[in-house]
């Protein structure tokens, strides 16, 4: 292709253009939509038509000049390769996070010159740093254009998939108590209206399900909530009338999707409105008249969703077996279809993508994937966040690892997990680096600590093997997971993250674990289990607080073959095998057959 007349380096004339027009010098494209999601609708996916780099996260800047995708280690390889003849730099952060793209626009663009950004998708904090860091450096940001909107023609409308109730059984608490439980954090805040953008935890509040975001079963929507009643603000039609009446009933009414920054510019000077900072756009939040008082504080429904009932934590191991009964099928497949001399198809990480979906669909209460399953054989296994495509990907021969992390949404639940197969010969520096990561994952599973423990302060305890050896990764540990919610949840996040007050452990979080080791152009190991926050008995109970510990939620075989027993002490082994005995007495009643038969093999005891 003549990278003169690519389509992205078009579309960035197109861009340079209407710059331009505006008399402006730069435009900043944030992964983002009007309500800070991590995965977006189409229509808010501009940095990625404009640059080419299909990952989930990145930054990208574009003046008159240069252009300049900001993206950390997970993207680095596959950033190089998407933005291969586009003209667009790539700048390499530590992580997602970071605000290099600030200081690069403060250096790049002259004084008096403007800087574009729309509003109505920056967060309100990042709007905040942005807007200090322009002004030291004398350059103006204006906020109110959406510029994709002068250059994409094509460029997709709203979504307007249906809206749909998550009823009891798999709904244990119902609308009216979360509503309840809203208002009285409401009323500890001295607020009388709370406004909440933040999908998930609009669809967690009022017991709400759509398909708007891929993978994620959530639909676009604002909600205000008073003391007394809600407004539900969401596209025409998605609603339908038997479901209106529902949500009448506990006092929830509906208003279009585009009223709610109208709603906001009403609200009388005897309001007092509880925002999250870090969950509202800037382009909102103008929108509250100066004489309302503004309370920010995080969002009462991202803590009270963050911790699963006993109810939920029931249907989250029951969806869990489910998982897991359908990676034991596939799994059986894939190893017995390796082995067969007479197969003709060659099996591919499409093949596996294919394989394996089809395998969780199979399986009750199924809805769909959680995420994009990521299949990376050898060096595309060092790729945090690979994707195989028909265009580009490995077929699955020779002597290597495979490395599988997937997972479902189910209607108990949501799974995320990891596992890595050995493919053919495995070598010993292989089998040293699964074993340090698997030692991470056993150091942080078996750990006991003080209920309020901030979560980052955890993240060491998975790195130390791999430390003691001068070696690391650049992803966070754990993530917070929702239930037949968003893959990706906070508050909890055990990373390399600043501790902050709301990042405290309590009883009910779900969360991952998942230490790797990534080795550029050559493999990648990830092992990854969910786990759950539940109380433990120490020796000397109540004299030093209430203590937590994990439950391993996910229920699915870890591959001994790889395994450097060298490496392994006896406790750690220990914990496997009891591991293992869960897993065998879990799945067993519910596979049969090739994938019986594959569930004991692979649970023997080491």
């Amino acid at each position: 292709m003549d990278t003169r007349t690519s389509p992205i380096r078009l579309r960035l004339e197109r861009v340079r253009d209407a710059l331009k027009q505006h008399q402006m010098a730069a435009l900043l494209v944030p992964s983002s939509d009007p309500h800070l999601s991590e995965y977006l609708p189409g229509r808010w996916q501009g940095r990625e038509w404009l640059s080419g780099f299909t990952g989930s996260m990145a930054t990208l800047v574009v003046t008159t000049e240069r252009a300049a995708l900001f993206a950390d280690s997970r993207y680095w390889v596959q950033a190089e390769a998407e933005l291969a003849g586009t003209g667009i730099d790539l700048v390499k952060i530590p992580s997602g996070a970071a605000t290099h793209h600030i200081d690069w626009l403060a250096s790049q663009v002259p004084p008096g010159q403007v800087v574009s950004v729309d509003g109505a998708v920056l967060g309100l904090a990042a709007a905040q740093q942005l807007r200090t860091a322009l002004t030291r450096a004398g350059v103006p940001l204006r906020t109110d254009l959406d510029l994709l909107d002068d250059v994409w023609p094509e460029r997709p409308g709203l979504p307007g998939a249906p809206v749909h109730e998550h009823a009891a059984p798999h709904a244990p608490l119902a609308r009216s108590a979360k509503l309840a439980q809203v208002r009285e954090a409401m009323a500890r805040h001295g607020a009388n209206q709370h406004f909440v953008s933040t999908v998930d935890d609009i669809a967690w509040l009022f017991n709400l399900r759509g398909a708007d975001v891929s993978y994620n079963p959530v639909f676009l929507a604002h909600a205000l909530v008073g003391l007394h009643g809600a407004t539900l603000f969401v596209g025409a039609g998605k609603v339908s009338p038997a479901l209106q009446a529902v949500l009448a009933a506990d006092g929830v009414e509906l208003a279009p999707y585009a009223d709610a920054a109208a709603a906001l510019a009403r609200l009388g000077a005897d309001t007092t409105l509880l925002i999250d900072p870090r969950r509202i756009t800037l382009g909102l939040r103008e929108n509250v008249p100066a004489a309302v008082k503004v309370v920010e504080a995080i969002n009462p429904s991202t803590l009270l969703k963050s911790r699963k009932s006993s109810a939920e934590a029931a249907f989250v191991r029951d969806a869990m077996a489910e998982d897991g009964a359908a990676m034991c099928e596939f799994y059986a497949w894939f190893e017995q279809a390796l082995r067969d001399p007479h197969r003709k198809e060659r099996i591919t990480e499409l093949t596996i993508d294919e394989k394996l979906s089809a395998a969780r669909a199979r399986r009750p209460g199924f809805v769909g994937l959680s995420f994009n399953t990521i299949a990376g054989f050898n060096a595309n296994g060092a790729m945090p966040h690979y994707r195989a495509t028909p265009e580009s990907h490995a077929v699955i021969e020779g002597d290597g690892l495979l490395l599988i992390d997937s997972g479902g949404q189910y209607l108990g639940g949501t799974t995320d997990i990891t596992r890595v197969w050995p493919i053919g010969t495995v070598s010993a520096a292989q089998r040293r680096d699964y074993t340090l990561v698997l030692k991470g994952t056993l150091a942080l599973s078996r750990t006991r600590f003080p209920r309020g423990t901030l979560s980052p302060m955890l993240d060491a305890i998975a790195r130390a093997p791999l430390w003691e050896h001068g070696l690391d990764y650049g992803h966070g540990t754990g993530h917070g997971v929702g239930y037949f919610l968003n893959v990706h949840e906070g508050p909890q996040s055990i990373s390399k993250a600043i501790p902050e007050p709301h990042m405290a452990m309590e009883p009910g979080m779900v969360t991952s674990i998942e230490p790797g080791l990534y080795r550029g152009g050559q493999w990648g190991v990830r092992i990854e289990n969910l786990v759950l926050n539940v109380p433990v008995d120490t020796p000397e109970a109540g004299a030093f607080g209430e203590f937590l510990g994990f439950e391993t939620l996910t229920l699915c075989p870890i591959d001994t073959r790889c395994i450097d027993r060298g490496l392994l002490r006896a406790d750690e082994a220990t914990w496997l095998n009891d591991y293992h005995r869960v897993v065998r007495e879990r799945l067993s009643p519910l596979v049969s057959g090739a994938a019986l038969a594959w569930l004991v093999e692979r649970t023997e005891p080491i």
